[in-house]
Parts: C-alpha cells; sequence; structure tokens
C-alpha cells in the first residue's frame, strides 16, 4: 500500500497485514495509519463486494505499479524460447489468521498445484528463484528449467534483459491475494507487459480492471493456462503488440503517477 502525508510518500508492502490489524483494533497500526491523511492500495478491489479484506476506519484509493516505458522498450529481434518468471519460491512469518481461518504469502503452494505444466504442452518453462535442492529435483522431475534469482536479480540490466528475451511470463499468486480478492497485480508482470511479453498470471480479481484475453490471460485452473498457451502460441506477435499496449493504457508512469498525485490533492 501506498500512504501519503503532505510532502512526503513512503511505500508499505502490499500483504494485507495493516488492515487486518485495523479490522482486529492493534492500537500500533490504527497510530501508524492514523498519522497519514491519504492512503493508496496496489489491491485494486479492496472495498468490493467480492473481496474480502476488511476495510476499516481508513478510506483507500486504487493505484497501479508505475512504469518508465522507455526504459522496457524491446529492440530483440528474436522470440523467446522460455515462459519465465522471477520469483520467491518460500516466504516464512507472514502467514495471517483471519475469521479463523488460515491464510498463506508463499507462491510454492500454488506452483505446486501447476507442476504438470509441462508436460502438458511441449514448451519450455522456467523459474528464477533460489530454493533447496529438494525442490530443485521436484522442479526438475516435472520439466521445469531454473535458474538462481539472485543472478536474474543482482542488476537493472540482467533483470531486464531476463525478461526481454523470455517468451512470455506464466507466474501464480500467493493464497492471501486470490482467496481475499485484492485486485493486485505484480510489478514484475507489469514490466514483462511493458517489454512486450504476454503474461499469464493467476486471478486475484485484477481482470475487473485489466484487459485479459490477448496480451494478459489470467486462469483459476489448469485447463484455464492451457488455454491461454495455446492462444499465445496462436499468434505470438499479435500477443505480444496487445501486452504491451496494455502497459502504454494502464501502467504508464506519467499515467499512474498524474492519476495518483491528483488524487491525493497534490
Amino acid at each position: 500500500m501506498w500512504i501519503i502525508s503532505g510532502s512526503l510518500i513512503k511505500n508499505y508492502v502490499f500483504d494485507y497485514r495493516p488492515q487486518i490489524r485495523v479490522y482486529q483494533s492493534d492500537k500500533k497500526v490504527i497510530a501508524k495509519l492514523a498519522a497519514h491523511d491519504t492512503h493508496f492500495s496496489f489491491g485494486e478491489n479492496l472495498g468490493a463486494s467480492d473481496c474480502d479484506v476488511p476495510i476499516e476506519r481508513f478510506h483507500w484509493l486504487s493505484t497501479r505499479q508505475p512504469v518508465v516505458l522507455s526504459l522496457w522498450d524491446n529492440l530483440y529481434e528474436v522470440e523467446g524460447k522460455v515462459y519465465t518468471t522471477i520469483a520467491t519460491w518460500c516466504n516464512k512469518g507472514n502467514d495471517i489468521t483471519y475469521r479463523g481461518e488460515k491464510f498463506y504469502w508463499s507462491k510454492d503452494r500454488e506452483f505446486k498445484k501447476f507442476l504438470d505444466l509441462p508436460r502438458l504442452r511441449p514448451l519450455k518453462f522456467e523459474i528464477a528463484t533460489a530454493m533447496s535442492e529438494e525442490v530443485h529435483r521436484l522442479l526438475s522431475g516435472h520439466g521445469w528449467d531454473h535458474v538462481n534469482q539472485v543472478d536474474i536479480s543482482k542488476s537493472i540490466n540482467s533483470y531486464r534483459n531476463y525478461i526481454q528475451c523470455s517468451r512470455g511470463e506464466f507466474t501464480v499468486a500467493k493464497d492471501q491475494n486470490i482467496r481475499l480478492r485484492s485486485g493486485w497485480f505484480s510489478d514484475r508482470s507489469a514490466c514483462y507487459l511493458a517489454a512486450g511479453r504476454p503474461v499469464i498470471t493467476q486471478e486475484t480479481g485484477f481482470s475487473k480492471f485489466l484487459p485479459t484475453g490477448k496480451g494478459l490471460f489470467t486462469f483459476s485452473t489448469i485447463d484455464d493456462v492451457l488455454a491461454a498457451v495455446d492462444e499465445i502460441e496462436s499468434d505470438y506477435k499479435g500477443n505480444c503488440r496487445a501486452a504491451r499496449e496494455i502497459a502504454e493504457e494502464y501502467f504508464a508512469a506519467e499515467k499512474v503517477l498524474d492519476s495518483l498525485m491528483n488524487r491525493a490533492g497534490f
């Protein structure tokens, strides 16, 4: 979430715990939020009838990940051969209990539901992440390639080149985003779109706000994923163009920040 106060912009990770802690009457969190006058969140679905994130005491405005498009102009003529993503395989310590249910903050739980993807389509799929030898064997056994995320993320150029040279992104969301239907969308996926690379990502409610079906695809089941892959492969260049057009319309920094600053009253 973004919290704006006066001329100071302070960035917090959007993980729902502040809102849930407000719901649970956490005085420290309430005091921190109350010190700011305008509150923004990357969860565009907050407050909607199908979103289960509690909205108590504070008014949240939605915003998106701003992308400087010129930094992502893709000059590579070759079509990428591998669907990739960059992720932390296992996060610990950020799970939450809310209304008697446990909600998880780790992508491995979702990736394991789609391990058979490389077996179902004759294409290459790769995850850039740090993992144990046991997890490496699990992924390799299901046909996944693997590279170390530290090598990819150690510089802006290596991170950008990895995305630009990918065929597209296949990724999952975190359980908290999925079941609470926050409408959250990844900044990394926004960069894939800006690079003209199609994105297949798990539904969190964001499809209410972003166009899907060409260049950007949402899924809940493995059949949804396979349909998205087939569509991309049937018109790869068209889906690359559509991905870039989505980035230009919905994530361009000048549009996102202009809206954010205007609504904050600057």
